[in-house]
């Protein structure tokens, strides 16, 4: 008997210490994720904050001194000179993306370079946003500090995850869209789990550093949210498959674009200064400055107030091709949210469909249609709109995601899985 006890004793003794072991591995490492996500979403946070404020500051100059949309040419000619100077080797976003499936690494000087530039491109007035800025600041930050603490090449691109997370939510005041976009953005149809906790906690630290310094959330009111019925809910369907149509067309416009630029302008000097040219021109001859910048103002107007122009998209789209595509920087989403919200306003007044909540849907479809995010992009819904208008945001954010196919903004985004049904593909999305 004795020795029957003696014997299971061992195993006993074993299993405790299998499991203390195991206990102890996660602890310690839920522990250092803590802490580094915490000193991210401050770094980051206090950065991103920084850069929020400039872009607010040399906007409201722009506003208040038109002659400033005159020197869109000096500033895109200082932009090329610092990137052929200094960043040659910087990929932009792609180059974040492909930095988290261990293509890439991202430069530290990236983070300078993109600050420098897109702050000249929103002074100068160009068409463009600001959360690629936002992406590559926080994906260099994020890389070099898990550098500098000396961490594995897995780790390093949790910390590229962690530093997006926290610089997309300081700049927009959305920590759940935010958490979730740099897990959901690398590979459509699988999400990155191993970067939630810091994700998270980068993210929402990042936001309340940005509050605190004079950063407030972003958020619209929707006037006017109808009952969900069927004629109603068939109604928000051909919102959804249209902002699809556009988000499509917006990604080929981009490319034809690009297209263009390098057939008849192959030097970037000439190119951004032939680019400024023509969009100080365009500008000009539709007597207003609405497109210049993200085109929040615009965006506004089409939610809150339910008012677009019937052209207001198209130019938004044709505008921030020519800005982005010439060499300037900033990035396209915030475009795209301004495109979907106008281009789902004018939908509302064709089909008889409160123009406000179509704005909204339209907004948040358009996105996924451009970024194939659709959990990203329902969070930025509740957390731009609130919760009333759910249905409506689920059924134009899932058909936005069927309807749009494989385009997308970013070359180095993969379609891991098919949108249709349940298959390995492992492509990349057309740009």
């Amino acid at each position: 008997m004795n020795n029957t006890q003696d014997n299971k004793n061992p195993e006993k003794t074993h299993d405790l210490h299998y499991y203390a072991g195991h206990i102890q591995y996660d602890m310690t490492n839920l522990i250092k994720w803590l802490l580094l996500a915490v000193l991210t979403g401050l770094t980051v946070g206090f950065i991103s904050s920084l850069f929020a404020r400039a872009l607010k500051f040399v906007t409201t100059y722009r506003i208040e001194h038109f002659w400033v949309f005159f020197l869109l040419p000096a500033a895109g000619l200082v932009i090329v000179f610092l990137y052929q100077k200094l960043g040659q080797d910087d990929g932009g976003t792609n180059q974040v993306l492909s930095t988290i499936r261990s293509q890439d690494d991202v430069p530290f000087h990236s983070a300078p370079l993109i600050f420098i530039s897109t702050i000249l491109t929103h002074f100068a007035g160009g068409s463009a946003g600001r959360e690629g800025a936002a992406i590559q600041l926080g994906g260099s930050i994020g890389n070099q500090l898990g550098s500098w603490f000396r961490l594995d090449e897995e780790d390093r691109h949790v910390m590229v995850m962690c530093g997006m997370s926290a610089a997309f939510s300081a700049v927009f005041g959305t920590p759940m869209a935010a958490a979730v976009f740099s897990m959901e953005v690398v590979s459509v149809g699988i999400m990155y789990y191993a970067a939630l906790v810091p994700c998270v906690i980068s993210s929402i630290i990042a936001s309340e550093f940005a509050a605190n310094f004079g950063i407030h959330p972003e958020s619209f009111h929707v006037v006017d949210i109808p009952d969900l019925t069927v004629e109603t809910g068939l109604k928000m369907v051909l919102v959804a498959v249209a902002c699809a149509a556009i988000s499509i067309i917006f990604c080929m416009t981009l490319q034809g674009i690009s297209k263009l630029y390098t057939k008849y302008f192959k030097n970037p000097y000439i190119r951004i200064a032939a680019a400024s040219a023509i969009i100080i021109a365009i500008t000009l001859l539709l007597r207003t400055t609405d497109y210049m910048g993200a085109g929040n103002n615009l965006i506004e107007l089409a939610i809150e107030e339910g008012q677009t122009r019937p052209l207001d998209f198209f130019w938004k789209i044709l505008l921030t091709a020519l800005t982005m595509r010439a060499g300037f920087r900033g990035g396209e989403i915030v475009p795209s949210f301004c495109i979907g919200a106008t281009f789902g306003c004018l939908m509302g007044h064709l089909i008889g469909l409160s123009p406000s909540i179509c704005a909204a849907a339209g907004m948040a479809a358009l996105f996924c249609g451009v970024t194939n995010c659709p959990i990203t992009s329902i969070l930025i819904a509740f957390e731009l709109f609130g919760f009333r208008g759910v249905s409506y945001y689920l059924i134009a954010v899932s058909i936005s995601y069927a309807v749009s196919g494989y385009y997308g903004l970013y070359k180095d985004q993969t379609i891991v899985y098919s949108k249709y049904k349940a298959k390995y593909i492992n492509r990349h999305t057309r740009f």
